[in-house]
């Protein structure tokens, strides 16, 4: 019997325009193994709960880089919770300042990286902290 593949969403909440680091990572997953679903550019916070759950993910990845990080992030953790999605690991990445990452942590973002992270850390985090 084969091992269940670990579904992520790769997510572009908000009007941030700029793909190529979500998209970097999504084929880092998919190279290590993972199934990834990409959410294409400027999705709202509900669209990309509505997406996971559909999805079924295990994991909600989302890149932000236009400074919306501390809104935006939450509030997809908080919907996910509210439709019973909670198990979901969520993780955030882009240019985040270091002094926003306590904050980001408290409101349900299990990881957050920032540019120069390998994505070979990523990788490894998911399967680590997947249930």
């Amino acid at each position: 019997m084969s091992e269940k593949l670990i579904r992520v969403l790769v997510a572009k909440p908000g009007l941030d325009g700029h793909d190529r680091g979500a998209k970097v990572i999504a084929r880092a997953l998919r190279d290590a193994g993972m199934e990834v679903i990409y959410s294409g550019l400027r999705q709202t916070p509900e669209q990309i709960v509505a997406a996971a759950v559909q999805e079924d993910v295990d994991v909600v990845a989302m890149s932000l880089l236009s400074g919306a990080h501390n809104h935006l992030f939450p509030k997809v953790a908080k919907l996910l919770a509210e439709e019973g999605a909670d198990d979901v690991l969520v993780m955030g990445g882009g240019v985040i300042p270091d002094s926003d990452i306590p904050f980001l942590k408290e409101n349900g973002i299990a990881e957050v990286f920032t540019p120069g992270t390998p994505t070979g850390e990523v990788v490894n985090y998911i399967k680590n902290n997947v249930r």
